[in-house]
């Protein structure tokens, strides 16, 4: 079966409608750019008729492309503004890049897997983000030479919080991550204010590892 892009445009107003609003999720910024933004580019030819569906799916290399409802929650509980720099640790499909990046000044992402990250610059060109920065690199080091970031969001979970990436955080400043054991995690969301770090758990969630010299071993 072919879809049509009109096909793909009802898909994605269903996904908001079914997926986004009917769980919750306000912003209506991020739900303008997730109802705008191509999801089924993101994903092989053979799988682009369930982009829009209520799950992940793999996009190569054992990492997934997370479901609509998990990105739009990370996304809205960054609280992006507009003039923000953001942080991406595991730009994966580079779907949650794009996402980010009309709703702030500049993204920085950052893939360990060198397949993946070609595939997402090809996207970003394709789709003209010229605000996104990319890097092959550990992301659990983050990107030092461009901190601090305003916001962080790290797209694999981890035992905790890498150490180099709560140092790059800006104050004021806030950071989300799926945080436990590599079978089950919290999305947390941690505020850096004044100098105090406030952590928050927001949901149970299962996510692909976070590999580096601060978090997983591969």
């Amino acid at each position: 079966m072919v879809l049509s892009l009109s096909s793909f445009t009802i898909n994605r107003e269903r996904m908001i409608q079914e997926q986004l609003l009917a769980r919750g999720i306000e912003d209506v910024r991020v739900l303008e750019v997730m109802r705008q933004t191509p999801r089924h580019i993101f994903v092989e030819d053979a799988l682009k008729e369930q982009a829009y569906g209520d799950f992940p799916m793999p996009i190569g290399c054992g990492q997934t492309i997370s479901q609509p409802y998990i990105v739009a929650l990370m996304t809205e509980a960054l609280e992006l503004q507009g003039h923000e720099k953001v942080l991406e640790v595991g730009t994966g499909s580079g779907y949650q890049a794009v996402v980010l990046a009309q709703l702030c000044a500049r993204v920085y992402t950052v893939e360990r897997v060198e397949l993946l990250m070609n595939r997402a610059r090809r996207l970003f060109d394709r789709l003209r983000c010229h605000n996104i920065s990319s890097r092959l690199d550990d992301g659990t080091i983050g990107w030092p030479a461009e901190a601090p970031f305003d916001r962080i969001i790290v797209t694999a979970a981890g035992p905790q919080v890498p150490a180099p990436l709560l140092e790059q955080l800006a104050d004021p400043g806030r950071l989300i991550m799926p945080v436990g054991s590599r079978s089950e995690q919290m999305l947390q969301v941690v505020e850096l204010i004044q100098g105090e770090l406030r952590v928050h758990d927001i949901t149970p969630v299962r996510f692909v590892d976070l590999i580096g010299a601060h978090g997983w071993a591969d």
